[in-house]
């Protein structure tokens, strides 16, 4: 008996859930499409501190979002910009890269996290930003 509990024990430390992640997200306070991509943080084992903010043009600008960039909502982690309706694994992958400052989704494109509707995906792309400015495809998601 004494062997199966201490089993019972390690098997319920081994499978603890992680820490959530910490991110700060600036919206709107109109826009539900940021709220919908709030609950993808979330599901995905994030801890959301939302902020409504007035002047989201300002907040990208001191974050240093570049405006071609831009979508409708802008988070902070790690001292990293999140532009838009980024996935929450390539927000994981930010963290892991020293060299870029930011992520984004350019415009809103339906089926990116947040912007869900049915089985419609248009394509797109997550672009990473580097501290020179410098602009590289992390990831790519297909249409379909």
């Amino acid at each position: 008996m004494h062997r199966s509990v201490l089993l019972a024990l390690a098997f319920a430390g081994a499978v603890q859930a992680a820490d959530p992640v910490a991110i700060d997200v600036y919206r709107d306070p109109n826009c539900g499409c940021c709220q919908d991509w709030i609950r993808h943080l979330q599901a995905n084992g994030f801890a959301v501190d939302d902020h409504i903010e007035a002047d989201m043009a300002a907040l990208k600008s001191r974050l240093g979002v570049p405006h071609s960039l831009g979508s409708c909502h802008t988070a902070l982690i790690d001292g990293k910009f999140v532009e838009g309706h980024v996935p929450a694994a390539d927000i994981l992958r930010l963290r892991r890269e020293p060299d870029l400052i930011g992520v984004a989704v350019p415009s809103m494109p339906v089926g990116s996290p947040g912007m869900e509707t049915g089985d419609r995906r248009d394509a797109y792309q997550v672009i990473g930003v580097t501290r020179s400015g410098e602009r590289r495809v992390l990831a790519d998601y297909p249409a379909r």
